[in-house]
């Protein structure tokens, strides 16, 4: 299992490799990760936590993720503008 940072928040991150891993978040067991790679319709990608996936609009850009933040261990934001 990789670890890496949120491209969102920039906390540490797990990727389970292998297509038989759900992807969840909290879960320490080493089995499953942490975060997921987003590809946007511009072709560019992201890693990202579950909490910054969920702080994201429905139809984010990279401009979106580029305002995110970490407020705490369990959630993320989107900075004011």
């Amino acid at each position: 299992m990789a670890r890496d940072t949120c491209d969102g928040c920039g906390r540490t991150v797990t990727v389970a490799g292998g297509i038989a891993n759900l992807w969840t978040f909290g879960e320490d067991d080493g089995s499953q990760g942490s975060a997921m790679t987003l590809e946007f319709e511009n072709g560019s990608d992201h890693l990202l936590c579950y909490p910054c996936i969920a702080a994201l609009p429905d139809e984010p850009t990279d401009a979106d993720v580029a305002r995110l933040e970490q407020v705490d261990g369990e959630t993320s934001r989107l900075e004011s503008s």
